[in-house]
């Protein structure tokens, strides 16, 4: 059975890093549904949050073959529970004067935002999970979709963890020689 997995890696900031993770991605015939990346708060390091499919054994294979490339610095696992996932959707639907009251009304239910309003269409903007945005989309349909754009899937873990931190963490360990591989 396939399921999706959210993997938080952080990585060098460095020419080329995407380029050999998404080429370990196709070489391995692994899909990525998602995939953002940016700088951290430390600019020696960027963090990709890379959507994958596949069952246990895939994303062992996954977490393995990135594990072994230079530029990864460390990797996680991110789930519902330990973590904040989200996405951005902009959705720009039809709109006759008659519907803008409706459609701003779905809009609030979903804890959305009109960011435009032209002469034929309004734009909605929405952050949440995948469940949330496909909610909106379905309901926004009977106005007619004109046109929607998102973001890949971002996260952070709950509470005071952090990415790096784990990585910096690691290698006092091992200085230290407290690491056991």
């Amino acid at each position: 059975m396939d399921e999706k997995r959210v993997f938080s890696v952080l990585v060098n900031n460095h020419f080329g890093v995407l380029t050999r993770i998404s080429g370990l991605f196709a070489r391995r015939g692994y899909n990525i549904d998602s995939l953002t990346v940016g700088v951290t708060e430390d600019p020696e390091f960027s963090r990709m949050t890379i959507v994958a499919r596949g069952d246990h054994a895939v994303f062992e294979q996954i977490g393995k073959q990135l594990d072994k490339l230079v530029d990864v610095r460390h990797i996680e696992v991110l789930t519902p529970d330990d973590a904040i996932i989200r996405q951005l959707m902009f959705i720009k639907v039809n709109t006759k004067n008659r519907d803008l009251a409706a459609i701003r009304e779905i809009a609030e239910l979903f804890r959305a935002k009109v960011v435009d309003v032209a002469e034929e269409s309004i734009t909605v903007q929405a952050v949440g999970d995948t469940a949330k945005l496909e909610g909106l989309e379905n309901k926004l349909r009977a106005f007619g979709i004109r046109e929607i754009v998102q973001t890949g899937i971002s996260g952070i873990s709950r509470g005071d963890h952090t990415l790096i931190g784990m990585k910096r963490n690691a290698e006092k360990a091992v200085i230290e020689g407290q690491f056991n591989g």
